[in-house]
């Protein structure tokens, strides 16, 4: 799943391509009964009415707020994309072929069945990770911002105002790379569940924003914590340290454009580089990269998610 700073990277990327443009149209061939009834493109009534709302509006900004890319609208709307475990928003020029062989050309979603692909084939568009295209947005100067999705997990919806935006990320903690989150704000968050073990606490959205799998492995193992140490374990010159490095690999993150050792891939279609630059996270039986240090990285499940560590100088 993209974390902060792949989100960060596809937000701003995007910021700098589609300012100030206008949505011409949008379609999508999400359809799934599990969402009917619910605020989500996936429901065909819902996306009826969000393709009304959206169309004929002009993108005033994108920007993060989590793991979420927020497109803000004329008409004090934004649209909120989370893209989940295997989505990334792309951005070029895209054609469109019709569904042969179906009998009804119009989907129950409202929109017309067949496929986009990007125009230009030897483009990093179209890079084999970005054709599970299933939303598109035509924007005023012919080109798109596409959304492939490949296991369709994604959520994407319409905020109507900055009143119920506030209310959608109420439950959030606070944003790691804010110029005002000190050591002592990282302290108060993560000791609100000092019983934690402390990779699982790292990576809850509600005590702190945008850390997943990648970055709370790196984090950890630059830090010299185990995984498993509870958070009421954590002393005061550890939470420095976590402080500390949470800023640098999160910002390192960003500078290398995010990482795509799974299937990330940034607005234009490239992958980023932060996987080049791993010391723990997926790096299972490989020696250890610490100075000094003679362990081989572990991988073990932690409450239902798998975390990478040396338990030679992670203690």
């Amino acid at each position: 799943m993209p974390e902060l700073p792949e989100v960060e990277t596809t937000a701003n990327m995007l910021n700098d391509l589609v300012k100030n443009q206008k949505i011409i149209s949008v379609w999508t061939d999400y359809n799934s009964s599990y969402f009917y009834g619910k605020n989500n493109i996936k429901d065909p009534k819902y996306f009826s009415k969000f393709k009304k709302a959206v169309t004929g509006q002009k993108i005033l900004r994108v920007w993060r707020r989590a793991k979420n890319v927020l497109i803000d609208l004329s008409g004090d709307k934004t649209i909120l994309v989370h893209m989940k475990m295997t989505g990334h928003l792309l951005f070029g020029k895209y054609k469109f072929e019709k569904a042969k062989k179906i009998k009804n050309d119009v989907k129950k979603s409202g929109s017309v069945s067949g496929k986009w692909s990007p125009i230009d084939t030897k483009s990093p568009l179209a890079n084999p990770f970005s054709r599970f295209v299933h939303l598109v947005f035509e924007l005023s100067n012919g080109k798109h911002i596409a959304f492939s999705d490949m296991r369709k997990f994604a959520t994407v919806k319409l905020i109507s105002d900055k009143e119920a935006l506030k209310k959608e990320f109420a439950p959030f903690g606070p944003e790691p790379l804010d110029e005002n989150f000190g050591v002592a704000d990282l302290k108060k968050a993560l000791i609100k569940k000092p019983n934690g073990k402390i990779k699982t606490v790292l990576m809850d959205t509600t005590v702190i924003s945008g850390i997943g799998n990648i970055y709370s492995d790196e984090i950890l193992w630059a830090t010299n914590i185990h995984p498993e140490r509870l958070v009421s374990k954590i002393t005061d010159s550890e939470f420095k340290n976590i402080h500390k490095w949470t800023k640098k690999l999160l910002s390192k993150g960003i500078d290398f454009g995010g990482d795509s050792m799974s299937d990330y891939r940034n607005p234009l279609g490239l992958k980023g580089e932060f996987q080049n630059h791993h010391n723990a996270y997926q790096l299972k039986n490989q020696k250890c990269k610490k100075k000094g240090c003679k362990g081989i990285i572990i991988r073990k499940v932690i409450a239902t998610r798998s975390a990478h560590f040396c338990d030679t100088h992670q203690k």
